[in-house]
């Protein structure tokens, strides 16, 4: 198959009801970096055994052949059995990908690291590994006949990824404990991609400018910018992002997690991030929903995200719920879309923050969400009043809130809240100073 075939591709799509829209789905073919030759669509339900019906799948053919494509790509998920019947009746050795594949393709273009890398292909391999078994119809052998077969040396395959991600030493667990060591509260922002997660870091954060990263505006219609515009919604946050900020007069390191995207399996994503896989042992999670959302999408969107977040073991009492870009919406739809997430947030996680991250509303009632999720301590701390004390008011002020700082003839005393840990070491060096000046 010559490379330039290999790259065309058409999509197909069926959908319930008129219209079928392909425009993303070709925008992910296109952030693949393959063409578009044209699209088959189909109007009814899903067939069983072939996903589009025996008569589309005869259009489908026609349509790779006229155009000596390579590649169909089904916009919807695909049983191994229907991915067989679809490549069967597919022209030779035309490739048949449908929409969970094709993002773990895309996800392998954008894995920067030797970790990222290894995650993507044991994605892929246990994907395949059921429609390897269904197209060669192996599905019936036990594990002795598999045994040097293409089936065994994929699940071997499998069983060796796994063992060198678990011996992988992972950069993020060192980055998390160093930066405890040194007082960081830790926040972990998720939710859907383009619900705003990007733009609210940037509000939080001490060192960015605020810009519109979740955009939205629509693209100006060319090819070039729909395609960057999906790629960058959907993939460009595969490495996450972490930056410092300030809540309550305490520092704290924001990370923007990768996003869950609608029809694909979640544990896709999160297989991909370590933050959000590890997101219980942050002190806050922030999720963000979009308000501005249909409300059957908007609910089915806030559920799966909380199932996500149960899924991962994170602290109902460690949630933050915000709904974000109610400026979009009229007062009683505003309502509709409290009163259901109420219904659906646990009691724990407290009322949901109606917000406007884009226009900057209702952010300093986020932020105290955020401190009261914080674990605090206060502390009282006197020490001789030296330049070794100059020091620890400094550390004091850039780790903890300090409430007052006293200087009474020879004695310091500082009065502040933060960080059980923090506050201990601060106890510990004022001890130690004490000592030296005794």
């Amino acid at each position: 198959m010559s490379r330039t075939r290999n790259r065309r591709t058409v999509v197909a799509k069926r959908a319930p009801t008129a219209p079928v829209e392909t425009d993303e789905i070709e925008g992910l073919v296109r952030a693949n970096g393959n063409g578009i030759a044209t699209s088959v669509t189909q109007v009814g339900s899903n067939d069983p055994g072939t996903h589009l019906g025996r008569g589309k799948l005869e259009e489908l053919a026609a349509a790779v052949e006229t155009h000596d494509a390579g590649r169909v790509v089904v916009d919807g998920e695909l049983t191994p059995g229907q991915h067989y019947a679809i490549e069967r009746a597919m022209p030779a050795e035309t490739a048949v990908v449908d929409r969970y594949r094709l993002v773990l393709e895309i996800f392998e273009r954008q894995a920067g690291t030797r970790r990222a890398q290894l995650q993507v292909e044991l994605a892929q391999l246990r994907y395949d590994l059921p429609r390897l078994i269904e197209s060669a119809d192996e599905g019936l052998l036990n594990e002795v006949t598999e045994k040097g077969s293409p089936v065994y040396d994929v699940r071997d395959r499998i069983d060796r990824l796994e063992r060198k991600l678990a011996e992988l030493p992972n950069p993020a667990d060192r980055f998390r404990k160093r930066r405890r060591e040194e007082g960081f509260d830790l926040v972990t922002i998720a939710g859907y991609t383009n619900a705003g997660k990007s733009t609210l870091l940037h509000r939080l954060a001490d060192d960015l400018s605020l810009e519109d990263a979740d955009s939205r505006s629509a693209p100006d219609g060319s090819e070039k910018d729909a395609t960057a515009a999906i790629e960058d919604r959907l993939f460009k946050t595969l490495e996450t992002t972490t930056r410092r900020a300030t809540v309550g007069g305490r520092p704290v390191l924001a990370t923007d997690t990768v996003g869950f995207v609608d029809d694909l399996p979640h544990d896709f994503v999160a297989s991909f991030s370590s933050t959000l896989s590890e997101a219980a042992a942050a002190d806050a999670v922030v999720l963000v929903v979009d308000a501005g959302d249909p409300l059957g999408t908007f609910r089915d969107r806030l559920s799966v995200s909380l199932e996500v977040l149960d899924a991962q073991d994170v602290a109902e009492d460690r949630i933050v719920p915000v709904l974000n870009k109610v400026d979009l919406l009229s007062a009683a739809e505003r309502t509709r879309r409290r009163t259901l997430a109420a219904d659906l947030v646990p009691e724990a996680a407290g009322e949901p923050i109606p917000a406007s991250v884009l226009e900057g509303s209702n952010l300093e009632t986020l932020r105290a969400a955020i401190g009261e999720r914080l674990p605090e301590a206060r502390a009282t701390i006197r020490l001789p009043n030296c330049d070794d004390a100059m020091a620890l008011v400094s550390r004091a002020y850039d780790r903890t809130t300090v409430e007052t700082v006293d200087y009474d003839g020879a004695t310091v005393t500082v009065a502040c809240r933060g960080r059980p840990s923090v506050l201990e070491k601060l106890r510990a060096r004022a001890e130690e100073i004490e000592r030296d000046e005794a």
